[in-house]
């Protein structure tokens, strides 16, 4: 059965404040429901209680996947002493992935530090992944690649799993300076406890150099069908379609700086995870999770996105990324020196009197203090603002981090609520 609910609390807390939108409810939640019903009877002023009781417990109606939030490509090779050499060699160019041109793009962000564990195949070999919004596909590393990049990773042996099948369908997926090829495979794919038959997923055979010093084997995209690689239906849809959540949505809490802590759900969400309600924001595009973005705004002052712009809501970027004299800007307002490489820097003495920024969404204020927006190391500080040559903006994880985010694939809407 089908419900319209103005508000919905979970445990005393509130669960969902979409009005009105759709909502599906299966039996054995022990969910507090209001629901507001407009009839020629009934006004849409006047509320009916209903309380649904039963044995199951929320937990088990969603799944959950941990995130670790591991040392970044960045701070391996400063370790090493190879940053330098290496981001001459890989520059970061973070629009790739979003540039369509009918073949899966990738950009070499050597910033991501968040990945997952799934496993793919009977009997099942486990994988680190990145769980992506800003991409549809799922591929992880084969025994058969060639390259060096593969070799640091795990590998996925075909002929180890009775579930598999392929017709060697090649896959390409472009990075800013290389590529991963290979072919599609399918099998059975388990995440957070789900298990997933029949799941077309890409086998790499070649990888770019860069992708040595990734902690992740591979991606798993969260974005639509309609940007998949040889229109792969993506695994979060076929979650769906296959029955497997009671919710066509999932959520990601990202922790700040702890190891632990960070969590993927599929099929709702978790209110431990935020505090007040949750805002929802009706995407533009359903191929990325995109927004509209009204402004960027220092003090009141607007210092970026003037007049409006379309924003990415992206697990799968680590930074806020906008056009570059935006950029540059928004460094220029919070006191940040920006490098030939567009790295800007700031005294971590100074991060105290640093402003925060607000970013409009759709008419909600959303805004990040400097503590959130700088990253502090051994060595040095730096804010989180990438540049690009597009119009398009990025919010990342620098973003992410500081709003629980739901996605909802169903009615296509992003919600954001602080994060606990």
């Amino acid at each position: 059965m089908f419900y319209y609910f103005h508000d919905v609390k979970l445990h005393g807390r509130a669960f969902w404040t979409h009005n009105p939108h759709m909502l599906y409810i299966r039996a054995g939640w022990r969910l507090q429901l209001y629901l507001s019903v407009s009839t020629s009877k009934v006004t849409n002023k006047m509320k009916f209680l209903v309380v649904l009781l039963a044995t199951v417990a929320f937990s088990e109606c969603v799944f959950r996947v941990p995130l670790i939030k591991g040392k970044t490509a960045r701070q391996k090779l400063q370790e090493k002493g190879l940053w330098e050499e290496y981001r001459k060699r890989f520059p970061y160019r973070p629009m790739n992935k979003f540039i369509q041109t009918g073949i899966e793009s990738m950009t070499n962000d050597a910033d991501m530090s968040y990945y997952g564990v799934i496993s793919i195949g009977t009997p099942p070999q486990s994988f680190n992944v990145i769980f992506d919004s800003g991409s549809s596909n799922l591929w992880v590393p084969s025994v058969s690649c060639s390259s060096q990049a593969c070799q640091n990773h795990n590998e996925f042996n075909p002929q180890d799993s009775s579930t598999f099948s392929t017709n060697s369908e090649s896959i390409s997926i472009q990075y800013g300076t290389g590529s991963m090829t290979g072919y599609l495979g399918t099998d059975t794919v388990q995440v957070g406890g789900i298990s997933v038959a029949n799941q077309v997923f890409g086998l790499s055979e070649t990888e770019a150099p860069f992708m040595a010093e990734m902690a992740a084997d591979g991606i798993l995209g969260l974005a639509f069908q309609s940007i998949a690689s040889d229109d792969v239906v993506p695994v979060f849809a076929n979650m769906v379609s296959q029955g497997l959540v009671s919710q066509a949505m999932f959520s990601v809490y990202l922790s700040s700086n702890s190891e632990q802590g960070s969590e993927v759900v599929f099929g709702g969400v978790d209110s431990n995870y935020y505090t007040g309600e949750i805002t929802w924001i009706p995407l533009t595009s359903a191929t990325y999770w995109q927004i509209q973005m009204d402004s960027v705004t220092i003090n009141g002052q607007t210092v970026a996105c003037s007049g409006g712009c379309q924003a990415i809501i992206d697990t799968g970027t680590s930074q806020i990324v906008g056009p570059t004299n935006d950029i540059n800007n928004m460094n220029a307002y919070v006191g940040a020196s920006t490098d030939q490489y567009g790295d800007a820097s700031v005294s971590c003495q100074n991060i105290q009197s640093m402003p925060d920024i607000t970013f409009t969404l759709n008419g909600n204020a959303f805004t990040i203090p400097a503590s959130a927006y700088v990253s502090e190391t051994s060595y040095g500080c730096n804010t989180g603002f990438g540049q690009s040559s597009s119009d398009l903006w990025i919010l990342g994880d620098v973003f992410i981090r500081q709003f629980y985010t739901v996605f909802d694939t169903a009615n296509q809407y992003v919600g954001l609520a602080p994060a606990a």
